[in-house]
């Protein structure tokens, strides 16, 4: 193969895992469960690929002839997050969850991370984003204090107004704080989440993630190495922090995210297009709002044969999500669930994989696929889903 574009809905979940419970999630949690129901919900291309034939969606409707391989992820790390999700996704297996501060980060922290800044701190609890920015935005203004909160899940978040810390300002400061937030008080992201105008304010997309450089090799060292590209589209490369990306672009949200992935299909090139499209959890499923998020997944379905006549014979992609965020249950937190797998190309077999034990078989795959030696995590389903002259 030359090209796998590798595209993430950022928290597409279908269904909760066994041990959701472990994670404070219900047994019914379901992402695509929920916006299933909305009136602005359609998958018609996910289905034709066989998006309804994965184990547990047969509710959405069976397609009689699939056009692509399909199957279900389970997730090996003790985390339901962003980072572990996409770490797994590249192979590395997180035993331990990253630390979480539902009452607040220590005081000890908090004092260093204002001594480094030379700036005040405000909140220190857990917030919604959107929130936070209402309660505390104009002592923020007053004082120039940064508005400093965190959520169920290993982040610490900065958030300032844009005519008090331009985002290059926010950004140093999220790099100080970066330095700090290591060994027990290592969060998986420093987020800088700059916002503008005035009450109630909102956020800009000048969002920037400062994540901890991965533990080990992921698959995408490995293809950099082979002097394969690993092109990145939205956020992979902060998720990464950096390493094994070999170019990439930011995005302003979903739509851009398509846009560029487009232009990336037009292009040559030999290697992995690695794409993250955040909207649907940062938008919808941390809002709790249902019909938005359905919404949005239909523009993306909407956009997929458009993508897909762009694919040469010797491409790939691979559709998966990295957690779940259900918009339909009664928090406003990541849940723990299942994420689908579709693979689709002209050397793919339309095969059901099932359920795989890991979304680290994803990394395992691109190795073989590639034909790279296997260094990381998982096992590969490349011989399942490529005719003999596809190998």
């Amino acid at each position: 193969m030359k090209r796998v574009f590798l595209i993430v809905l950022d928290s597409v979940g279908i269904g909760a895992m066994p041990d959701a419970r472990e994670f404070a999630d219900a047994e019914s949690c379901s992402t695509m469960g929920s916006i299933s129901k909305s009136p602005q919900f359609s998958a018609e291309n996910l289905k034709k690929l066989g998006l309804g034939n994965i184990d547990g969606l047969a509710y959405l409707g069976q397609e009689p002839a699939p056009r692509g391989a399909f199957g279900r992820l389970a997730e090996r790390s003790r985390g339901k997050d962003t980072t572990v999700g996409h770490w797994e996704i590249a192979g590395l297996i997180s035993e331990k969850p990253m630390p979480v501060f539902p009452n607040g980060f220590p005081q000890e922290l908090i004092q260093a991370f204002s001594k480094a800044t030379g700036r005040g701190v405000l909140c220190n609890k857990p917030y919604s984003g959107t929130e936070v920015i209402k309660d505390y935005g104009e002592e923020h203004r007053r004082t120039g204090d940064l508005i400093v909160y965190t959520s169920a899940d290993s982040v610490f978040q900065i958030a300032a107004h844009e005519d008090v810390v331009p985002p290059e300002e926010l950004y140093r400061y999220c790099r100080q704080a970066r330095e700090i937030l290591k060994g027990d008080w290592g969060v998986g992201r420093v987020i800088a989440r700059p916002f503008a105008g005035e009450y109630p304010f909102y956020r800009t997309p000048r969002r920037h993630d400062f994540s901890l450089e991965p533990p080990g090799r992921t698959v995408l060292d490995t293809l950099a190495a082979a002097g394969k590209q690993v092109i990145s589209v939205g956020k992979i490369r902060d998720i990464f922090a950096g390493r094994g990306i070999t170019q990439g672009v930011t995005i302003t949200g979903n739509t851009d995210g398509m846009e560029k992935t487009l232009q990336y299909a037009r292009k040559d090139f030999t290697g992995l297009c690695f794409v993250n499209l955040v909207d649907f959890d940062s938008l919808y499923g941390h809002r709790n709002n249902v019909d938005g998020y359905a919404a949005a997944l239909a523009e993306f379905d909407g956009w997929l044969p458009g993508f897909l006549e762009e694919m040469g014979p010797e491409d790939l992609v691979m559709i998966t999500a990295d957690h779940g965020c259900d918009p339909g249950d009664s928090s406003t937190d990541h849940t723990r669930e299942y994420v689908p797998l579709l693979v689709y190309g002209e050397k793919v077999r339309p095969v059901n994989l099932g359920t795989r034990v890991g979304f680290c078989d994803i990394a395992a795959t691109l190795a073989q696929i590639f034909g790279l030696a296997q260094e990381t995590e998982g096992t590969s389903f490349a011989s399942q889903i490529l005719k003999e002259e596809g190998l």
